[in-house]
């Protein structure tokens, strides 16, 4: 790989020889601008504004246009005599923990490769120190005309650094999170928690541009001459969710049906069965509105009647033996205390049988 700058790690009073070399590239592909009329490519032009002449990239330099409109000429020898410790040096300051580093401030990233085998020695002692340490390094350098941070790390066998943006350029997040105030309730949370057991964990290699390569088949179809636009069916973005808890428990499904996942799994039912208050490896299952303040075993019972009219289910399982219990519960209301605490059902029948013999004696007394 093709270096774009030589300089030295600066590490105490140990110089390491290094060579810049960048760890990533672009894959995006660039269009060319052209005249619609005849396919004619469209450039841009570098012409002077005093003379109006057209220039090519040597004769281009560098300049800082001052608040009255005129230009002071800077060279790159300028900035090469400027009492930089960075010009040619990365400078490591201190040895932080990498949960330290917020993502926002990560830039570019390179690769160091060791300048020279006197760099050897040096090079891997400073890769073994950061990775006994478990720390990363931070730099200072100085690349394209200004001085930059940097985080250096190890990546297998070799130390890579991330250009990182100074603390002032990372934006404060005001006015971008929501204004209003929202509740998420428990059985939500545990939806979206459900969902994300069930996507899992992916495989960082085997995620691919699969607009790159739509692209890249449809140039060629029509190199061919054999392209065919086809209308892509995609449902509107941006619409309002109606119902939060069935978007997600529909997403459960449909992340379980593409991990082939039968319905029953317990992944992701765990999570569902845990806001409706069904134990783990529990069914997802659209929820049915609910009093407030239900308990766990809530979920096994009946379904509360919603509107003055009672569920489906409350109505099919309802027959004359239930009619009868009702009746029973409305004549025992009024017993005693005794009474009340009696479960067994044959203490019951017992006090039946006993008011029974009760109601017949003043009968038979009558009669004589």
């Amino acid at each position: 790989m093709r270096s774009i700058w030589n300089g030295a790690i600066s590490f105490g009073l140990v110089s390491i020889p290094i060579k810049l070399v960048n760890a990533t590239e672009s894959h995006s592909i660039s269009f060319r601008q052209i005249h619609l009329g005849d396919g004619g490519r469209i450039r841009y032009r570098k012409v002077c504004e005093l003379d109006g002449e057209e220039v090519s990239s040597a004769e281009i330099g560098k300049g800082y246009e001052e608040a009255d409109g005129s230009v002071i000429p800077i060279t790159d020898e300028d900035l090469a005599q400027l009492p930089l410790a960075t010009a040619k040096t990365i400078e490591i300051m201190s040895f932080v923990p990498a949960d330290e580093i917020d993502p926002l401030q990560m830039d570019a990233a390179y690769y160091l490769a060791a300048n020279g085998a006197t760099a050897a020695k040096p090079y891997t002692l400073l890769r073994e120190a950061l990775k006994r340490s478990r720390k990363v390094a931070i730099a200072k350098y100085a690349l394209r005309g200004r001085e930059r941070l940097g985080m250096l790390r190890v990546v297998d066998d070799v130390i890579a650094m991330h250009g990182l943006l100074w603390p002032d350029e990372i934006r404060a997040p005001e006015g971008v999170a929501p204004e209003v105030t929202v509740s998420v309730r428990d059985a939500e949370l545990d939806l979206a928690d459900a969902l994300m057991a069930t996507l899992g964990e992916v495989e960082m290699a085997s995620l691919h541009d699969d607009y790159r390569e739509a692209v890249e088949a449809m140039i060629a179809a029509k190199a061919g001459g054999g392209f065919e636009p086809v209308e892509s069916e995609r449902e509107p973005a941006g619409g309002q969710v109606i119902d939060l808890m069935a978007a997600l428990e529909k997403s459960v499904r449909a992340a379980k049906a593409s991990r082939g996942e039968v319905e029953g799994d317990a992944g992701a039912g765990a999570g569902a069965g845990a806001g409706a208050g069904a134990g783990a490896g529990g069914e997802v299952t659209p929820l049915r509105r609910k009093a407030r303040g239900a308990g766990a075993g809530a979920g096994a019972a009946a379904p509360k009647a919603v509107g003055g009219k009672k569920s489906t289910a409350a109505s099919a399982k309802k027959t004359a033996a239930s009619a009868s219990a009702a009746t029973k519960k409305k004549a025992t209301t009024g017993k005693s205390a005794a009474t009340k605490s009696t479960s067994g059902a044959g203490a019951a029948a017992k006090k039946t049988g006993a008011g029974a013999k009760k109601a017949a004696t003043p009968r038979k007394r009558s009669s004589a």
